[in-house]
């Protein structure tokens, strides 16, 4: 797994074996002759933990069975290691980076999108094209690590089969938009209808129907784990930066005081998500699919896309 999922079990434990022993952060931090903030970064993963040091830690929470040590020293070193997506540094943000290495051990995965089809669910050339437009054409390098990024993503989860679940909900405009011409969607929109018959996977649309709903400007995803003691995920991802927030820190990074809005949590945009799914079915999901497929196929959607014959050039 990636080293971000050992770091942020290791995290979680010795935070909550601090808080069943009653100890405050500022009395561990002082015994182990540390500063607050040092202790603050370990238990919010922000930093990893050198084997001595936590040696120590164990030792002042007096956690001295040898299996449970060994346990949580093979974990630390496990959280030092280089995480596969480190080639992708500079390529792509850290905050997306860090929800790949949380997505690999999720056991839920809740998506929500909007306005484009999502990444796992994109082929090469749809991903190449939303690519080029978004990031713009001037890097092509980049465009090339991203897609790459992009395959071995889906790659390492469509491998875990049975051990993780992935629904979907896609906004109708997203099957309807044509990214990089009609035979680059048909071959998406395909795509699509044939990933619906997987058993882990659930695709439903949202149809223009419903209206306006809740969230239907901001694409997230909602990450949940076998252990019921790791809280939840969620992956904003606006416009112009993206976020990543755990359901112990409900509000995101700058915000300050009282919101009249509901908090920013995972709990939260679950509840979102279970209230546009039931706007839903697979039958009508299929129904709109395979209405996108034969209106890409139609002569005058062909027509509609060829590039119009350049104007001749003044005598």
């Amino acid at each position: 797994m990636d080293p971000s999922v050992y770091r942020r079990r290791l995290r979680n434990t010795l935070r909550e074996t601090r808080e069943s022993l009653g100890i405050i952060q500022a009395t561990a931090a002082a015994e182990m002759t540390w500063s607050v903030s040092k202790l603050i970064r370990i238990e919010t993963g922000m930093v990893t933990i050198s084997v001595n040091d936590l040696k120590a830690l164990l030792g002042y929470y007096k956690i001295d069975d040898p299996e449970r040590v060994a346990s949580l020293i093979e974990m630390a070193k496990n959280s030092r290691r280089s995480s596969w997506t480190s080639p992708y540094k500079g390529i792509a943000s850290d905050v997306f980076l860090t929800y790949i290495g949380h997505e690999d051990a999720a056991v839920r995965s809740y998506s929500f999108q909007p306005i484009l089809v999502p990444g796992l669910l994109q082929t090469d050339e749809y991903a190449t094209e939303v690519l080029r437009v978004l990031r713009g054409s001037k890097d092509p390098q980049r465009i090339n690590g991203l897609v790459e990024l992009r395959i071995a993503r889906q790659e390492r989860v469509f491998n875990r089969g049975d051990e993780i679940r992935l629904s979907y909900l896609i906004d109708e405009s997203v099957v309807r938009r044509v990214v990089g011409g009609p035979e680059v969607m048909k071959r998406q929109v395909r795509h699509l209808i044939d990933e619906c018959q997987q058993e882990n996977l659930s695709i439903r649309i949202i149809p223009f129907g419903t209206g306006v709903y809740r969230s239907m400007r901001v694409p997230f995803v909602v990450l949940e784990f076998s252990d019921p003691e790791e809280e939840a995920v969620l992956y904003l991802e606006y416009p112009q930066r993206e976020s990543l927030i755990r359901e112990d820190r409900p509000f995101e990074d700058g915000d300050t005081g009282p919101q009249s809005s509901p908090p920013t949590t995972p709990p939260t945009y679950l509840e979102i998500f279970a209230e546009l799914q039931q706007h839903t079915s697979d039958e009508e999901t299929l129904r709109i699919l395979q209405s996108a497929l034969a209106e890409l196929e139609s002569p005058r959607s062909q027509d509609r896309h060829l590039s119009p014959e350049p104007e001749p050039l003044a005598d």
